[in-house]
């Protein structure tokens, strides 16, 4: 089911209305009967599917129980891996060069459904369980206001921060009904790109994280001794095949992250640069997300040209700002993209990985593309490249730089 939709109440007459973006966890649980006690709204309660664990009930028809008006479920598991992961692929996006955006691209989308409800709706807020320290306020509201700037935003835990302990005694006394899980240290967030983790141990950069940290990646050390290959196969930039079977975005990430994962390959632990200005020391693990990056990046180098792979090198350092600051629906994004779209065409082919301990290493790729000739590029029999045309060549190129040392030379004797 694509999109689920429960109502059983008609709401107050005159009662303006508030869309929710709803987890079912602790925070935007306890947020339903807040928002509607602090601001008196209905609340609307959306949960967006992008590919994180199930719920351990029915969170719709919790929501419903707890007081919202409507409650909603909206898989976007397609659109999320083919709008929205494969721009960061085609991109090579990866945040100061490790992080290939995991959490950060899949907030756009959201934000894009919450409007949706909201104008279906006629609601005239959005509510978030954003803090105050974190990128996803910025990406949230900057996203919310560029859809629809009439839109009023609401932040309970941004405006009223409390404690885990306080929350549960709120929904205690309010009969609130919550799923209480075993406390952890740890902050996480998964869709099918990836997952970080961050807070308790990790909070000091100097310890190794622990064991605890990591939960879709085998440990490197205990991974399988032989090497396990893949081979994918890609179509302007966007993979449709894993080892000779073709498969839609959602099937062929999903597959990969089992084989990638096993291999303990896509774990990352970084000390991060948030918009805000904090630094931050979060680990993540997107094992078919670095798997695909690292070898997209590999059939590029064997079909683009050097000018145009040095200069898209450059718009994918800007498109992982515009991804990471929040930015996607700006004008720019849309011209950027249009650029790494139109070098995609000839990204065709198919690329054989290694993935090994961790490790995740490019050993063969081929396309009806390729610019390696081997006439060109061969030392042995067969070599076509005509050695006596460097001279003229060097003379050529290194012509500014001879001009230049017999002025110095001339000047210098004066």
């Amino acid at each position: 089911m694509t999109n689920k939709e429960c109502s059983d109440k008609g709401g107050r007459k005159g009662r303006d209305k508030v869309v929710l973006a709803y987890s079912g966890g602790l925070d935007t649980s306890v947020a339903i009967r807040w928002i509607q006690e602090e601001y008196d709204l209905d609340v609307i309660a959306v949960s967006i599917d992008v590919g994180q664990p199930p719920s351990q009930d029915d969170i719709i028809a919790r929501a419903l129980r707890n007081g919202a008006l409507k409650a909603e479920l909206i898989d976007a598991k397609d659109e999320f891996i083919n709008e929205y992961a494969w721009a960061v692929l085609k991109s090579n996006a990866m945040y100061q060069g490790v992080y290939p955006l995991s959490t950060a691209v899949a907030r756009p989308l959201m934000v894009k459904k919450l409007v949706e409800v909201a104008n279906r709706e006629g609601a005239k807020y959005i509510a978030h369980g954003c803090t105050g320290k974190g990128n996803d306020q910025v990406r949230f509201d900057v996203g919310i206001v560029s859809l629809n700037p009439d839109l009023k935003i609401i932040a309970p835990m941004r405006d009223h921060p409390t404690t885990r302990e306080q929350e549960i005694e709120y929904a205690r006394e309010k009969g609130i009904e919550i799923i209480v899980k075993k406390e952890s240290p740890y902050s996480r967030d998964e869709n099918l790109w990836g997952s970080s983790c961050e807070c308790g141990a990790l909070e000091d950069p100097w310890a190794e994280p622990p064991a605890g940290v990591w939960q879709n990646t085998a440990d490197p050390e205990k991974a399988p001794e032989t090497p396990e290959y893949v081979e994918i196969e890609f179509e302007k930039g966007v993979p449709v095949a894993l080892n000779g079977k073709k498969m839609k975005g959602v099937e062929l990430v999903e597959a990969l992250d089992k084989i990638a994962g096993r291999n303990g390959v896509g774990r990352i632990d970084h000390v991060e640069d948030r918009l805000i200005g904090i630094k931050s020391r979060e680990t993540y693990e997107c094992p078919a997300a670095v798997t695909l990056i690292t070898a997209h990046r590999s059939l590029e180098g064997l079909t683009l040209p050097r000018d145009t792979i040095e200069f898209k090198r450059t718009l994918e350092q800007k498109m992982c700002q515009i991804i990471y600051d929040g930015l996607w629906f700006d004008t720019l994004r849309g011209a950027v993209m249009a650029f790494i779209d139109k070098t995609q065409e000839t990204v065709c082919g198919t690329v054989r990985m290694k993935l090994y301990k961790g490790s995740c290493t490019v050993v063969g790729r081929k396309s009806d593309n390729s610019l390696y000739d081997v006439g060109l590029s061969t030392y042995a029999e067969g070599d076509t490249f005509d050695h006596r045309s460097a001279v003229g060549f060097i003379y050529c190129w290194g012509l500014p730089g001879r001009t230049s040392a017999g002025v110095r030379r001339k000047n210098s004797k004066k």
